[in-house]
C-alpha cells in the first residue's frame, strides 16, 4: 500500500474537499481523487461520499480513519527522525483563531531561531474544538482560551497571555460610560458558542444588561471591522495585535473588576511527543514574559 494514499485520504475528510486536500499537499484535485479512488480499491470498499460540495467520510473510512492518521504521522515523524537527531518527531500544535496572528508568530520566530529543522504542523479553530482533539490524542498541545471547567489530571494549562474585556465602540462613543453603551446601543454580540463569548454573555447577566442584539458572530477581526462601519458595539476580549489596519475604534474599559480572557498552552507531559510541546512551551513563556515588560 502506498502511503500517500493514506495521506490523501486523511488530508480529503479533515479538510472537506479534495480541492482543499489539494491545496494543503500542493497537488491537484484529480490527484487527489485518484490517490483516494486507488486506497478504495485496494482495500475493495467506499471510503468517501459527496454531501454537495462537502466530502464526507463512509462508515468504513470512519473506522479506518484513526488508523490511517497514525500511520500518516508515524511516517511524518520517521522523517523528521532521520533529518533531526534531536528533535524526534513532528508536533501537532491547534491554535484558536484569535491567537494565529498575535500569539503564535512570535514564538515560532523564536522557536525556528533556536530550532530550524522542527516540523509543526497548525491546526487553527476555536478552542472548544481544539479542546477535545487535545483531549483524544489528536493533537500534542494546543494555544487556547483557557477551559471553563477542571481539565483531566493527564493535561496541564500554562497561562500565556491575560486579555480584559473592553466595549469596542466607535471613537465618537469613546467617552460614555461602557454599561450605557451595552444596554442602549445596537450589539454585536460575540458568539455564546466560544469560551470568551461566554464569559461576555456571563458578564452581561451579572450587571443586568440587556443589550438591543443586532447579531452573533464568531470572528473578533469581524467584529472589530463591524463596529468601526457603526453596525453596533460589542464586548469583547482586548485580544493580542495585530488589529486590522485602518479601523477607527474605542476601546471603552469597562468597571473594574472587569473579566479576563486568558490564554495559554493546553498539553499533556506524558503525550508521545511531550519533549517538542515542552520546547514550545519554554519559547512561549519567554515570548509572553517579553510581551509582559
Amino acid at each position: 500500500m502506498d502511503i500517500r494514499y493514506l495521506q490523501s485520504f486523511v488530508a480529503v475528510v479533515e479538510h472537506g474537499s479534495f480541492a482543499e486536500a489539494a491545496r494543503r499537499l500542493g497537488l491537484t484535485p484529480a490527484a487527489i481523487a485518484a490517490r483516494v479512488k486507488a486506497l478504495e480499491d485496494e482495500l475493495d470498499t467506499v471510503l468517501v461520499r459527496r454531501a454537495g460540495r462537502t466530502v464526507l467520510p463512509t462508515q468504513a473510512g470512519l473506522k479506518i480513519l484513526p488508523k490511517a492518521r497514525a500511520v500518516a504521522r508515524d511516517v511524518r515523524d520517521l522523517r523528521a527522525v532521520a533529518n533531526d537527531d534531536t528533535l524526534l518527531g513532528e508536533l501537532r500544535l491547534g491554535v484558536s483563531t484569535s491567537a494565529l496572528t498575535g500569539l503564535l508568530p512570535p514564538v515560532l520566530e523564536r522557536l525556528y531561531a533556536a530550532h530550524p529543522q522542527l516540523k509543526i504542523y497548525v491546526e487553527p479553530g476555536s478552542s472548544s474544538h481544539l479542546y477535545r482533539r487535545i483531549v483524544a490524542g489528536e493533537l500534542d498541545a494546543g494555544i487556547i482560551v483557557a477551559p471553563q471547567f477542571a481539565i483531566p489530571k493527564a493535561f496541564e494549562w500554562r497561562p500565556l497571555v491575560e486579555e480584559p474585556f473592553i466595549v469596542l465602540a466607535p471613537p465618537r462613543m469613546g467617552n460614555r460610560h461602557p454599561h450605557e453603551l451595552l444596554a442602549t446601543e445596537p450589539f454585536i454580540r460575540y458568539d455564546r458558542g466560544m469560551w470568551g463569548g461566554m464569559l461576555a454573555d456571563r458578564y452581561l447577566h451579572e450587571h443586568n444588561i440587556v443589550p438591543q442584539e443586532r447579531l452573533e458572530i464568531d470572528s473578533l477581526n469581524a467584529i472589530a471591522a463591524m463596529v468601526h462601519r457603526g453596525i453596533g458595539v460589542s464586548l469583547v476580549p482586548d485580544w493580542t495585535p495585530p488589529w486590522p489596519e485602518g479601523l477607527q475604534l474605542a476601546r471603552v474599559p469597562l468597571p473594574r473588576p472587569a473579566p479576563v480572557r486568558k490564554v495559554g498552552l493546553l498539553w499533556s507531559p506524558h503525550a508521545p511527543h511531550a519533549a517538542l510541546s515542552r520546547l514550545f512551551l519554554e519559547q512561549a513563556l519567554r515570548s509572553a514574559g517579553r510581551r509582559r515588560r
